[in-house]
């Protein structure tokens, strides 16, 4: 039996992943700094968004390329649930960059060139190993800043524009969600440890490079990168963030590491059950109870928080 043939016994299909088509109506007050007590992490967010019409396309054709290598059903039913989320968030992504871009922010359209030809590249000119163990090292790092805005969502959504941060708060419960995807298409068609870690740091690096390019344009366009109380409030920002993401990271070094161990948060959850039960206002949340922990089963009248 080969390994792709054998990771129907390895691995349990996530039974709970969703693929969900939420539209998210951005107000015609919208601006660039949707969250102005932190504008800073605005733009963080702002330039990470940038990267997801490019980046996302290029997951899915890695993981298309992976389906064909496999005989596996239970494989290919999990990559083909995994390329209907990834393919959501995307077109939802190239929506609000379109209100940034409509924003006249010079720096939008050039960030997208270059995004756009870093992963045309890749596709292009790399392995498929390469390619592959890119998309489990982005996912793993998904998967950590995933938590990390859960936990700390209160603190860093709070007093944003709602839809948003709904936006974001949706995309990342769902690549808790689909955590073990990638994992397990890496496994059977690869599993070198060196590979995977090799995945890892070249997805962060290039990631957090391209980030913080971005967010720095951003910020320049909005005079806030030489204001020295807009820089010490980033370095607050980015000194906090880390502190959270940093071992979430590490963890991921570990030879036995497996996304299965990592417990998913009780606000992801919640999310996941409001939507089953039909909940109409996740593309809104009520930004004043985010920090609240959220029932789990509810109608679909009321916030969820």
């Amino acid at each position: 039996m080969s390994r792709s043939d054998s990771i129907g016994a390895q691995h349990m299909t996530a039974g709970r992943m969703t693929v969900r088509r939420i539209q998210f109506r951005f107000p015609d007050r919208l601006g660039g700094i949707w969250n102005t007590a932190r504008p800073q992490f605005s733009h963080i967010v702002n330039s990470g968004s940038l990267a997801m019409p490019y980046l996302e396309p290029y997951l899915i054709e890695t993981m298309r390329q992976a389906r064909a290598k496999t005989a596996d059903p239970a494989l290919i039913a999990e990559i083909d649930l995994y390329v209907g989320q990834e393919a959501a968030h995307f077109r939802q992504h190239q929506q609000f960059n379109r209100r940034l871009a409509d924003l006249g922010y010079e720096s939008v359209p050039k960030m997208e060139a270059v995004l756009k030809a870093d992963y045309q590249s890749f596709a292009r000119h790399r392995s498929f190993t390469f390619n592959l163990a890119y998309a489990e090292g982005f996912e793993a790092m998904a998967l950590a800043i995933g938590h990390m805005l859960v936990e700390d969502r209160a603190y860093l959504f709070g007093d944003g524009e709602p839809t948003v941060s709904s936006l974001i708060l949706w995309h990342f419960v769902e690549e808790i969600e689909h955590k073990c995807a990638t994992y397990d298409v890496f496994k059977a068609l690869d599993g070198r440890y060196l590979w995977r870690i090799y995945g890892l740091l070249f997805a962060t690096v290039h990631i957090m490079a391209r980030a913080r390019q971005g967010y720095r344009a951003l910020l320049i366009e909005d005079g806030l990168w030489s204001n020295w109380r807009s820089r010490l409030a980033l370095y607050r920002l980015l000194l906090r963030i880390f502190g959270r993401l940093t071992p979430r990271l590490l963890r991921i070094l570990k030879p036995g590491y497996d996304p299965r161990s990592v417990p998913d948060p009780a606000w992801a959850i919640s999310w996941w059950q409001q939507y089953a039960h039909g909940a109409k206002d996740l593309s809104e949340l009520d930004m004043t109870k985010i920090g609240e922990p959220a029932p789990v089963a509810r109608t679909t009248e009321g916030a969820f928080q």
